[in-house]
């Protein structure tokens, strides 16, 4: 999976922890955006500051695993519609 910070936004407290539980490659914004399952992850600020992209449906479905396990809720997760280009959308609740 690619991630990519999106420039001028600000990372929040729990980032450091997505880092530590996704194995991430580092890529551009537009290499993550290729891929064919995007998750987005919102700051404090509710600003999307990450995107993680997901090659195959399990790497995408692992993501959202982990994401769930830190706490995190998916704003996108009772819509089958995308949303500013993402599959997911994960927040602090």
């Amino acid at each position: 999976m690619n991630t990519a910070l999106l420039e001028g936004k600000k990372p929040p407290h729990f980032d450091k922890h997505i880092i530590g539980n996704l194995l991430l490659d580092v890529a551009s914004p537009a290499e993550v955006r290729e891929e064919p399952m995007v998750i987005g992850v919102r700051n404090d600020d509710g600003e999307i500051y990450r995107l993680i992209g997901a090659a195959t449906l399990n790497s995408f479905m692992n993501a959202v695993e982990e994401l769930f396990d830190l706490g995190l809720v998916d704003e996108l997760q009772d819509t089958e519609e995308p949303k500013d280009g993402c599959d997911a959308i994960f927040s602090e609740p």
